[in-house]
């Protein structure tokens, strides 16, 4: 066996016992003793531990066995920073007592009800019969034959699928996505925003709204020390923003949103955050979530024209996610797209904001999650930057055809007159009068249990209610390595079977704590969700108090 080397004879670069170059040369030397394949040495000075595990290495090679090149030391730290609370370590555990359950497991609870991510079919809500009845022709092109498809059906299937390469939904489709689909958005932000012109050429179809967003920030992203990016996020946010931004090493910028007053955005606490932040990075975009992902809250069209005359004065890129817009519940609120109102405003700002606004199939009434169809209209793009951008996302080919097969569908629905008009209006208006009853009934019901305070669900899936944790609690997840919440939340997974996401994980104030849940599961069983957790609290805070 050829023994290890001295530390001296080590240098940079070199190594007698890799041969002619060491790691840096990246060769492997040819005259080493035949039971040694390869030899492994660090270079530069030896510590006792480094020389344990290069004798550590030695053997394992000599034993057969090769070092793996993928480590948690040697892959991208980046991405060991990023974080995504709602399917994070709560939800693993949720999905270990569902097969414990399968299993005869005995627990306090028949059933894992997971309230943790707004998968609406997941919940039961039922799909719309005209955007299955469209997406099933596009996927299975013999049932144009069938007569049990009412006319309008067919000729939408018809018409995308003429649309595809080769009549075919399975063929990839154009980078930006196929051209009639983004006509058909644009048309239809046209109807939404009351006649204000959109350009197809500037809408870009997407893998659910999530990709667009990951993209439009790659393309923000820049610098290095105090000249990174700083993008400023609402707080408590979606956690795919502070995700990506781990990711791409960018700069977070926390902006606190106003629980007091509704989770309302407040233009002074933007201000502070962005003075702030600009004494160690360079903040140039700001993200909006309306209506509100965890909070529920819906903007004003006051705030939205304050959040433009603040990003014009800045200089900052709006980037609008507005995949809730027909998510609004509450009397005396009203969706407003940060587009209608830009534009509204005039030339001054029109001419001038850069905006991205975002859309998605997965929310809405549709709550069509699996076929990741979504959409990202930019206004106000440098046309040397679009092209860019156009080459961006060509590097994934295509978003799935069948989810903007049903983009479409959702974008262009039946009309008056049409044989599936009807039906597709009360089907719509059901879903959404059914979730604005559960909004309230979830306030209401949060709200009637001391140390729980729940702010109206003006909007979206979700409410986001604040709760008490006596201190001896606090003091014991912090023993146990966790936040607060977290041992809260885990406590009521292992004793209740209900799975929410603690508040920790989407941020919130210093010495505040919260939990998101969904608002999603049928009416009868979030009524019994709601009595568990409230009476839940209630032992918990007698039981640590």
């Amino acid at each position: 066996m050829v023994p290890p080397p001295p530390p001296g004879d080590c240098q940079a670069g070199t190594c007698p016992a890799a041969g002619e170059e060491g790691a840096a040369g990246g060769r492997i030397g040819a005259g080493l003793h035949s039971g040694l394949s390869i030899r492994l040495a660090s270079c530069g000075s030896h510590s006792g531990t480094q020389l344990g595990k290069r004798e550590q290495n030695l053997r394992m090679c000599e034993n057969g066995a090769q070092q793996p090149i993928l480590t948690l030391e040697s892959m991208n730290p980046a991405i060991k920073k990023v974080e995504y609370a709602v399917r994070g370590p709560i939800v693993i555990r949720a999905v270990e007592l569902e097969k414990e359950l399968q299993q005869g497991v005995k627990k306090p609870f028949t059933e894992v009800i997971k309230a943790n991510i707004g998968d609406a079919h997941a919940m039961g809500q039922k799909p719309i019969t005209f955007l299955r009845q469209v997406s099933a022709i596009c996927l299975y092109p013999e049932l144009l034959n069938d007569n049990k498809f009412p006319n309008d059906v067919k000729q939408k299937a018809r018409r995308i699928l003429q649309a595809c390469g080769g009549n075919s939904i399975g063929s990839y489709s154009a980078s930006q996505g196929i051209e009639i689909v983004r006509q058909d958005v644009a048309k239809y932000i046209e109807r939404r925003d009351g006649g204000i012109p959109s350009n197809p050429d500037n809408i870009y179809l997407s893998t659910g709204a999530s990709d667009s967003i990951v993209t439009m920030l790659k393309l923000l992203v820049s610098g290095h020390g105090s000249s990174r990016t700083g993008v400023l996020i609402p707080i408590p946010q979606y956690p795919l923003y502070s995700a990506a931004l781990a990711e791409l090493e960018a700069v977070q910028v926390n902006y606190y949103l106003d629980e007091e007053n509704c989770w309302a955005l407040n233009i002074n606490e933007l201000r502070k955050a962005l003075n702030e932040a600009r004494k160690h990075c360079n903040p140039k975009v700001l993200c909006i979530i309306n209506p509100g992902n965890p909070t529920g809250q819906v903007q004003s069209r006051k705030c939205i024209e304050d959040v433009i005359r603040f990003a014009a004065e800045e200089n900052l890129f709006l980037m609008a996610d507005e995949v809730y817009q027909d998510n609004v519940y509450a009397k005396g609120c009203a969706f407003h797209s940060f587009k209608k109102v830009l534009f509204e405003m005039g030339p001054k700002y029109s001419d001038v904001v850069e905006l991205a606004s975002f859309h998605s199939t997965s929310k809405g009434f549709m709550g069509e999650c699996g076929f990741r169809g979504g959409y990202m209209e930019v206004i106000n793009m440098d046309s040397a930057v679009k092209q860019q951008l156009t080459k961006l996302v060509s590097v994934r080919l295509c978003p799935p055809v069948p989810g903007q097969a049903l983009l479409d569908v959702v974008v262009n629905p039946p009309q008056p007159g049409e044989p599936s008009y009807k039906q597709f209006m009360a089907e719509r208006q059901a879903v959404l009068d059914n979730l604005a009853e559960k909004a309230r009934l979830t306030e209401k019901i949060l709200n009637q249990a001391p140390g729980i305070q729940c702010n109206p669900v003006q909007g979206a899936m979700y409410s986001f209610p604040r709760i008490e944790i006596p201190e001896r609690a606090v003091k014991l997840a912090q023993a146990e390595g966790q936040a607060p919440d977290m041992f809260f939340c885990m406590k009521l997974l292992e004793e209740t079977g209900i799975c929410v996401v603690p508040g920790s994980g989407f941020g919130q104030r210093e010495g505040t704590h919260h939990f998101r849940m969904t608002i999603l599961p049928p009416t009868d069983k979030l009524k019994s969700l709601l009595e568990r957790l409230k009476d839940f609290h209630q032992k918990f805070i007698q039981e640590y108090s």
